[in-house]
Formats: C-alpha cells, structure tokens, sequence
C-alpha cells in the first residue's frame, strides 16, 4: 500500500529528530572521553583490552584488591613503587619492604613480569618468581611471585606481588640437618669406643689379665649406658612433639610434685659437699601432666648437679616455688607460678645463655675447677622447653659467673575448681 501524502512529513521530522539525538550523543561520548583523560573514576565495559584509563581504574581499587588477598600481597607501579600494600605484608616485614624490593633479584623480576607477554589476547601474562635473601635489618628467606595485572604498554602496567616468607622452613631444614649430624655423632662416639674395646678382648682372648678385663668391661658398660640414656631421651623427645598441642589438664599440686621430687634426687645429696633445700608458698596448683613436671625438675636439679659441683667446694641447690608477680609472666592478666631452681656453682657465661635450650648444646667452657659426674647428652634442657610449650609455660635462667645459677620456670596456675550444686 502506497503511504499517504500526509505521513511523510512526520517521518522526515522523526528522521531528523533521530539524526540530532545521535548528534548528541556522539558529542557527549567525546566529551565525556576527554573528561576520563584527565583522570576522572569511570565505569566503562572491561570487554575491551587494558588502556592507560583501565590502569588508573585499577590503581584506585589497588588497596581494597590486595585486602581481599589471603597472605601477604603488594600492587607496584611499572617503576617499583609501591601502590598498594595489604595488612599481613605491612605486619610481617614493615620497613623491611623496601629493602626486599630494591635487591637485585626483586628488580630483574619486575623487569621480567613487566614485558611478560600473553598466550592469547584473554590470557593473563606469565608469573615471574624469585627468592631474596636479606641479613639484615632481620634475616630471612622470601619468595616473590609477580605478575603484569593492567596498562596497555610496560609504563602503564601494574605487577600484582604475592610473598611467601621461607625463612621459618629453611631454619626447620638446617635444625633437621644440624639433627642427624648431631645425633649421628653422638651414637658413633660410643659406638667406636664399644668397637675398640670389643676387639682388644677379642685379640687379647685368654692372655688378657682380669684387671684389664675388668677395666675394659667397666668402659663399655659406661657407653653402653651413654648410648641408651640417648636413645630414651631422643625418643622421649619425639614423644613430646608428637603430644605438643595437646594440653594436659590433669590438677597437680605443688607440694605433691617435689614430694616426687624429692623421692627421686635424695639419693643424689647423700653427698656431704651436697645439700638441696626445698621450700614453696602453699595452695600452688597446675593443670599439669604429673610425670613430664616430675621429668621437667628432675632435669634442672640434675644440670645443676652436673655444672654446678667443684671440687672442694660445697654446693647447695635450693628449689622454690611461689605465686609469681605480673611482671613476671607473659602477660600481666594471667596468674601463674614461678619454681626456681638455684645453685651456688661456677654460674654461665652471658653468651651462653641464649641457645641453652638447643638440642646438644653443650657448655664446653667451663672452668677447669668444675666437675661432672658423666657428660651429658645435651638434650635436658631441650626436653625441659618441649614440656614447657607444651604446658603454656616459658623458661629464663639469670646468672652471674662465679655466683651461681637460677632457672625460672613459669607456668599458669589452675583455675578454681568449679563447685556443683
């Protein structure tokens, strides 16, 4: 059907009307293109690929997008600087940042995730990875995974940084290895002597004399001993571990665990040039695992023994307990109790002090005045801080070189016993 005379006027004005709205429309796009170039927030379709204004969109979100990270994670601009850094980055290294950033390693990877190309127009480029070192201001091991996240060119770009401290695992490696060589060398050293003893009996056969028989034999009895006093603390020690996270909540009186005490190192102060005092505040209680408290004192009383004990000169070993003050636990709001255990030996020197609880660290400097009754393995101060963690206690030890030694042992006191009605 033809269309009427009187309709083509409307349809030319509806033509125009249509041609002046995309006009229009056209020049307030521009316009508004012009406006996002300086800078303005805009919310355009992200179908298209990275322009420099999509990198400045993503520069603004930098903050809210490495707090949704779990772990730690920065957001660095195309020259290193740091845009953006999450919470547990800033908590774990602080000013340590920028000194992780400026090594050598750090910057080549930038440079590398920086012209990282992509697989395809949709891919994401190639993560880049490296590990920094550092000594100082704290040393340690971290892992840098970085990658090309927006810009259309490297200047515009930003490089999405996720870190992995390492430091902890690598001290684990060298405390394993540091471990096996210890304890290896701690079995072969009686070993031999049990080897060489064998074979002088064996050579000598019946034209050995019983005196050396009997000197021969009272030699390897003695590291026949050595090596299974070992043997149990090293798996005692494991045992531990394996039990670590598990807290006792068995109630131990104080008064009750040095009566235990006591029954096991009396025999020890038979000694004349021995005493040992005991002496404690009364109502102290633990949540404590009965056996590993007894285990705990029995080790310091022995150490004490052991490194304290000169010759002509009387040793006097004093265990103590008492309520401890705030200031002396690991936080003022949380009772605990403070057991002691002094002696009036040669004391340790300060440099000592800190690795004391180190598995086979042994004192080797001690003066020549001092004694011990056997060479000990090295292990009861370790075994002593393993109970220790396990029980939610700490342990310090105060000494003077000439003036004796105190171990002080912290531990929480048992909550009141709840009444039932």
């Amino acid at each position: 059907m033809a269309a009427s005379p009187l309709l083509l006027p409307d349809l030319i004005a509806m033509v125009c009307a249509c041609l002046a709205l995309a006009g229009w429309g056209m020049v307030w796009h521009l316009s508004r293109r012009a406006r996002l170039s300086g800078h303005e927030p805009h919310h355009r379709n992200s179908d298209r690929k990275p322009t420099p204004d999509s990198s400045t969109m993503l520069a603004n979100a930098a903050p809210l997008l490495v707090e949704a990270i779990p772990g730690m994670a920065l957001i660095l601009g195309s020259m290193g600087q740091i845009l953006a850094c999450n919470e547990d980055a800033q908590t774990h290294y602080g000013k340590s940042l920028g000194a992780l950033l400026r090594h050598p390693n750090a910057r080549d990877t930038l440079k590398t995730a920086l012209h990282a190309p992509s697989a395809t127009d949709m891919a994401l480029p190639a993560a880049c990875s490296t590990t920094v070192r550092l000594d100082v201001p704290v040393k340690c091991s971290v892992h840098l995974a970085m990658r090309r996240v927006g810009g259309a060119s490297e200047r515009d770009s930003l490089v999405l940084v996720l870190l992995h401290d390492r430091s902890i695992m690598q001290a684990v490696d060298r405390m394993r290895a540091d471990f096996v060589a210890h304890a290896s060398h701690e079995l072969r050293t009686p070993l031999a002597s049990l080897s060489g003893f064998i074979n002088l009996m064996r050579e000598g056969g019946d034209t050995t004399d019983p005196s050396s028989r009997t000197l021969y034999l009272d030699i390897m009895n003695q590291q026949a001993t050595r090596m299974q006093r070992l043997i149990d603390r090293l798996l005692y020690l494991s045992q531990l571990e394996l039990k670590g996270h598990h807290r006792p909540h068995e109630r131990l009186d104080v008064d009750d665990l040095f009566a235990l005490v006591l029954g096991e190192v009396t025999p020890r102060f038979h000694d004349s040039n021995r005493t040992l005092t005991v002496d404690y505040e009364e109502n102290l209680t633990l949540l404590a695992d009965r056996d590993e408290m007894v285990q705990l004192l029995l080790n310091l009383i022995e150490n004490a023994i052991r490194y304290g004990t000169k010759p002509d000169h009387p040793l006097h070993v004093r265990l103590h307990a008492r309520q401890a003050t705030p200031a002396e636990g690991p936080s003022p709001a949380t009772p605990g109790i403070l057991i002691m255990v002094e002696d009036n030996g040669p004391g340790i020197a300060a440099h000592h002090i800190p690795r004391l609880t180190e598995r086979f660290y042994r004192i080797t400097d001690q003066p020549e005045n001092s004694t011990g009754a056997e060479q000990g393995t090295g292990l009861g101060l370790a075994i002593v801080r393993q109970i220790l963690e396990r029980h939610g206690g700490q342990i310090r030890f105060a000494s003077t070189p000439g003036q004796g030694t105190a171990c002080l042992v912290w531990l929480p006191t048992a909550p009141a016993p709840q009444s039932h009605h």
